[in-house]
């Protein structure tokens, strides 16, 4: 994956990778994967794990990989799908939160009550 767990996303970068994850299933297989940990699941058991099976889990794959959220890659004749692309997951965590509560407003300073 081509992300740094230090990348600066822009907000069109993000906005396509969120986007990606708007769809219940996909967030649900990416769930899935993050808690199978590094060793990522073989494409079945991650079907069975997150109830989303065949040609439709086959898409969600290709739109989370698209976004670099996943990788997959072949052993032999199986797919082995590393969820945990855990670096852009940061980056994402990290571009929602880079400007947490800068335009919080200051306490009050003005006195007159009128």
């Amino acid at each position: 994956m081509e992300s740094s767990p230090n990348a600066q996303l822009d907000i069109t970068r993000a906005a396509s990778t969120f986007a990606a994850l708007g769809s219940e299933q996909r967030l649900a297989v990416l769930r899935v994967l993050v808690r199978a940990g590094p060793e990522g699941l073989a494409i079945g058991a991650l079907g069975k794990r997150s109830g989303v099976t065949g040609s439709t889990l086959t898409h969600h794959m290709k739109i989370l990989a698209a976004a670099d959220l996943v990788e997959q890659v072949k052993d032999g004749r199986r797919i082995i799908c590393i969820g945990a692309a855990y670096d852009r997951m940061q980056a994402l965590s990290d571009y929602l939160l880079q400007e947490c509560c800068k335009d919080s407003a200051a306490p009050d300073t003005d006195h007159s009550h009128g």
